[in-house]
Protein backbone atom coordinates (compact mmCIF):
# COMPACT_ATOMS: atom_id res chain seq x y z
CA UNK A 1 0.00 0.00 0.00
CA UNK A 2 1.34 3.59 -0.63
CA UNK A 3 0.52 6.62 0.58
CA UNK A 4 -2.50 8.07 1.97
CA UNK A 5 -5.88 8.47 0.66
CA UNK A 6 -6.42 11.51 -1.48
CA UNK A 7 -9.98 13.42 -0.48
CA UNK A 8 -11.41 11.90 -3.65
CA UNK A 9 -11.35 8.42 -2.51
CA UNK A 10 -13.90 8.82 0.58
CA UNK A 11 -16.50 11.14 1.24
CA UNK A 12 -15.79 14.15 3.32
CA UNK A 13 -16.96 12.85 6.48
CA UNK A 14 -14.73 10.08 6.27
CA UNK A 15 -11.74 11.58 6.98
CA UNK A 16 -13.04 12.37 10.65
CA UNK A 17 -11.34 8.75 10.38
CA UNK A 18 -8.80 8.13 8.00
CA UNK A 19 -7.44 11.87 9.77
CA UNK A 20 -6.73 9.95 13.01
CA UNK A 21 -4.08 7.48 11.63
CA UNK A 22 -0.56 8.98 11.81
CA UNK A 23 1.83 7.98 9.39
CA UNK A 24 1.67 6.04 5.56
CA UNK A 25 1.08 3.08 6.54
CA UNK A 26 -2.50 2.28 7.58
CA UNK A 27 -1.51 -1.93 7.55
CA UNK A 28 1.05 -1.37 10.31
CA UNK A 29 -1.18 1.22 12.67
CA UNK A 30 -4.12 -1.91 12.22
CA UNK A 31 -1.56 -4.15 13.17
CA UNK A 32 -0.34 -2.02 16.10
CA UNK A 33 -3.84 -1.31 17.37
CA UNK A 34 -4.29 -4.86 17.80
CA UNK A 35 -2.26 -5.68 21.09
CA UNK A 36 -3.02 -1.96 22.56
CA UNK A 37 -6.41 -2.46 22.14
CA UNK A 38 -6.92 -5.50 23.58
CA UNK A 39 -5.18 -4.56 26.65
CA UNK A 40 -6.70 -1.48 27.12
CA UNK A 41 -10.27 -3.14 26.43
CA UNK A 42 -9.46 -6.13 29.43
CA UNK A 43 -8.55 -3.30 31.52
CA UNK A 44 -12.20 -2.29 31.63
CA UNK A 45 -14.43 -4.56 34.13
CA UNK A 46 -17.30 -6.80 33.26
CA UNK A 47 -19.11 -4.41 35.76
CA UNK A 48 -18.12 -1.02 33.99
CA UNK A 49 -18.55 -2.51 30.39
CA UNK A 50 -22.08 -1.44 31.01
CA UNK A 51 -21.80 2.13 31.49
CA UNK A 52 -23.40 4.57 29.97
CA UNK A 53 -22.09 8.21 30.06
CA UNK A 54 -25.23 9.61 30.04
CA UNK A 55 -29.36 8.51 29.36
CA UNK A 56 -29.83 7.32 25.79
CA UNK A 57 -26.20 6.94 25.00
CA UNK A 58 -24.40 3.44 24.27
CA UNK A 59 -23.28 1.21 27.07
CA UNK A 60 -19.23 0.53 26.44
CA UNK A 61 -20.70 -3.13 24.94
CA UNK A 62 -22.57 -1.31 22.67
CA UNK A 63 -19.58 0.68 21.73
CA UNK A 64 -17.30 -1.76 21.13
CA UNK A 65 -20.16 -4.05 19.62
CA UNK A 66 -20.56 -1.24 16.73
CA UNK A 67 -16.56 -0.86 16.34
CA UNK A 68 -16.87 -4.72 15.56
CA UNK A 69 -19.78 -4.41 13.20
CA UNK A 70 -18.39 -1.39 11.28
CA UNK A 71 -14.65 -2.97 11.23
CA UNK A 72 -16.72 -6.29 9.41
CA UNK A 73 -18.82 -3.48 7.23
CA UNK A 74 -15.42 -1.96 5.85
CA UNK A 75 -13.76 -4.92 5.29
CA UNK A 76 -16.43 -6.46 3.09
CA UNK A 77 -16.31 -3.25 1.29
CA UNK A 78 -12.71 -3.36 1.04
CA UNK A 79 -12.61 -6.85 -0.50
CA UNK A 80 -15.56 -6.12 -2.63
CA UNK A 81 -13.93 -3.40 -4.20
CA UNK A 82 -10.63 -4.95 -4.33
CA UNK A 83 -11.85 -8.20 -6.24
CA UNK A 84 -13.33 -6.13 -9.27
CA UNK A 85 -17.02 -6.46 -8.47
CA UNK A 86 -19.02 -3.31 -9.48
CA UNK A 87 -22.29 -3.79 -8.11
CA UNK A 88 -22.98 -0.39 -5.28
CA UNK A 89 -22.62 -1.68 -1.42
CA UNK A 90 -25.72 -0.75 0.65
CA UNK A 91 -25.41 1.57 3.52
CA UNK A 92 -25.11 1.13 7.40
CA UNK A 93 -27.40 1.97 9.62
CA UNK A 94 -25.33 1.97 12.81
CA UNK A 95 -28.68 2.60 15.18
CA UNK A 96 -30.23 -0.45 13.70
CA UNK A 97 -27.48 -2.76 14.02
CA UNK A 98 -26.78 -2.03 17.40
CA UNK A 99 -30.16 -2.62 18.83
CA UNK A 100 -29.93 -5.77 16.91
CA UNK A 101 -26.54 -6.52 18.22
CA UNK A 102 -28.06 -6.88 21.92
CA UNK A 103 -24.55 -6.16 23.46
CA UNK A 104 -25.32 -5.56 27.05
CA UNK A 105 -26.48 -9.34 27.10
CA UNK A 106 -22.82 -10.29 25.60
CA UNK A 107 -20.12 -10.48 28.24
CA UNK A 108 -17.20 -7.96 28.11
CA UNK A 109 -14.63 -11.06 27.91
CA UNK A 110 -16.58 -12.36 24.76
CA UNK A 111 -16.41 -8.39 22.84
CA UNK A 112 -12.79 -8.18 23.44
CA UNK A 113 -12.52 -11.94 22.10
CA UNK A 114 -14.70 -10.93 19.06
CA UNK A 115 -12.84 -7.51 18.30
CA UNK A 116 -9.65 -9.72 18.56
CA UNK A 117 -10.38 -12.14 16.02
CA UNK A 118 -12.57 -9.77 14.02
CA UNK A 119 -8.66 -7.63 13.56
CA UNK A 120 -7.13 -10.99 12.63
CA UNK A 121 -9.27 -11.37 9.80
CA UNK A 122 -8.53 -7.82 9.08
CA UNK A 123 -5.22 -7.85 9.07
CA UNK A 124 -4.84 -10.79 6.75
CA UNK A 125 -7.15 -9.32 4.51
CA UNK A 126 -5.04 -6.00 3.43
CA UNK A 127 -1.55 -8.40 4.32
CA UNK A 128 -2.63 -10.60 1.47
CA UNK A 129 -3.92 -7.52 -0.71
CA UNK A 130 -2.48 -7.45 -3.99
CA UNK A 131 -0.93 -4.32 -5.07
CA UNK A 132 -2.85 -3.13 -7.90
CA UNK A 133 -6.01 -3.94 -5.85
CA UNK A 134 -5.66 -0.48 -2.91
CA UNK A 135 -6.53 1.97 -5.88
CA UNK A 136 -9.46 0.06 -6.96
CA UNK A 137 -13.10 1.61 -5.61
CA UNK A 138 -16.52 1.53 -5.72
CA UNK A 139 -19.48 2.69 -4.34
CA UNK A 140 -20.84 1.88 -0.78
CA UNK A 141 -23.66 4.30 1.33
CA UNK A 142 -23.69 6.30 -2.37
CA UNK A 143 -20.12 7.26 -1.61
CA UNK A 144 -17.09 5.77 -3.77
CA UNK A 145 -14.01 4.73 -1.43
CA UNK A 146 -10.83 2.99 -2.54
CA UNK A 147 -9.39 0.14 -0.76
CA UNK A 148 -6.67 2.47 0.64
CA UNK A 149 -8.78 4.47 1.73
CA UNK A 150 -11.40 2.03 3.68
CA UNK A 151 -7.76 0.66 5.64
CA UNK A 152 -7.33 3.70 6.68
CA UNK A 153 -10.86 3.75 7.99
CA UNK A 154 -10.60 0.72 9.80
CA UNK A 155 -8.05 2.21 11.67
CA UNK A 156 -9.18 5.54 12.44
CA UNK A 157 -12.37 4.41 13.35
CA UNK A 158 -11.02 2.78 16.29
CA UNK A 159 -8.65 5.30 17.11
CA UNK A 160 -11.89 7.73 17.26
CA UNK A 161 -14.21 5.20 19.00
CA UNK A 162 -11.75 4.51 21.81
CA UNK A 163 -11.14 8.10 22.43
CA UNK A 164 -14.75 8.71 23.07
CA UNK A 165 -14.43 5.75 25.62
CA UNK A 166 -11.26 7.62 27.35
CA UNK A 167 -13.08 10.87 27.72
CA UNK A 168 -16.67 10.19 28.44
CA UNK A 169 -16.68 6.82 29.97
CA UNK A 170 -13.62 6.08 31.59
Amino acid sequence: MIGRPESTEAAAYYFTYIDKVVGENALATIQNQLEETVTFLSGISEEKSLHRYAPGKWSIRQVLNHVNDAERIFAVRALWFARGFESPLPSFDQEIAVSGGEADKISWADHVEEFRRVRLATISLFRNMPGDAWSRSGIASDNRFTVRALAYIVAGHVTHHLGIVRERYL
